[in-house]
């Protein structure tokens, strides 16, 4: 196809210094001529093609558009695309795109990518992300609804600083008028976001603290916890604890030992081990399986007018 065509054209003339025609109507199997109205059609859609008399001569595009190759190598390049590409997919960014086109251009002969970064999610959620990295940039408030770790409803206005990948989520960094200081948010509890005609003073920014619900209360004593999942339940169970020591038994099963750092807050994982049904069960300490038995006690009520 022409198009396709068009393009690794493009992408040879940036990988050499000059190319004849000749040479390039032999790699495309078309005639001179087609490449003459092919080099007409590259020009004019901006990129600047200089043509070189004599016997050496042929084409070849002006240095000043091309990256200096001394800058990157393959490697850097080829990580560079990956961490672009993802970006570009999720914020829609064509500059990010023609970055990636132009780093492709020293990037290594048919290299296949060995990582592949999907940073986005369901459509709105992206559109969600391009919000905020619009108001970031334009430096305006915005307003949101917000449930916070402690599962706490609250109306905040914000001026949004920065967004952050992190454990597989998406965080907003902003400084929370509601609060009078910088907090972080996590992308997945904010609803009703809206993008204010306000325009704010970029502050000083505080470097944002990761604050880790789960932490260990000071003076709060730990607990460890020995678990057991049915090999139904393997591959989820690493997900949920993958750096935790495990043993694996005969009949296919694996026992987790993990420490909680804080032994009065157990809720979450009692939350976690629910989602397995009966393919996980706490085999010590005890009084966290009695505390498991209580929640169960606690859900069949729930149900326990039906039929």
């Amino acid at each position: 196809m022409k198009l396709e065509r068009l393009i690794s054209m493009i992408y040879m003339l940036l990988n050499n210094e000059v190319i004849s025609a000749s040479a390039l109507a032999d790699k495309y199997e078309v005639s001179q001529r087609t490449i003459y109205r092919d080099i007409e059609a590259i020009s004019a859609a901006g990129i600047p093609v200089v043509s070189y008399q004599g016997v050496n001569g042929g084409y070849g595009i002006i240095d000043s558009y091309k990256m200096d190759k001394s800058l990157l190598n393959a490697y850097d390049a080829e990580t560079l695309i990956t961490v672009l590409s993802g970006l570009s997919t999720v914020f829609e960014d064509e500059q990010a795109m023609d970055t990636v086109r132009k780093l492709q251009t020293i990037q290594r002969d048919n290299a296949n990518p060995v990582l592949n970064l999907e940073m986005g999610g369901h459509p709105l959620y992206n559109q969600l992300l391009r919000d905020l990295r619009e108001a970031i940039t334009r430096r305006t408030v915005i307003q949101f609804d917000y449930i916070s770790w402690k599962n706490e409803r609250t109306k905040r206005s914000v001026e949004p600083a920065s967004l952050k990948f992190r454990r597989q989520a998406w965080y907003l960094y902003g400084f929370c008028r509601e609060r009078n200081n910088f907090r972080e948010f996590k992308l997945s509890r904010i609803s009703d976001m809206k993008v204010l005609a306000e325009h704010f003073q970029r502050r000083v920014e505080l470097p944002p603290v990761e604050r880790d619900p789960y932490q260990r209360n000071e003076g709060a004593e730990s607990v460890d916890v020995l678990l057991r999942f049915t090999k139904r339940s393997l591959a989820l169970a690493l997900d949920h604890f993958n750096n935790q020591e495990r043993t694996y038994h005969e009949d296919g099963s694996m026992t987790i030992k993990l420490q909680l750092r804080d032994a009065d807050n157990t809720k979450w994982l009692i939350r976690v081990l629910l989602s397995f049904g009966e393919d996980a069960e706490i085999i010590e300490p005890a009084s966290l399986r009695q505390e498991l038995k209580m929640t169960l006690g606690k859900m069949m009520q729930i149900y326990s007018d039906e039929v």
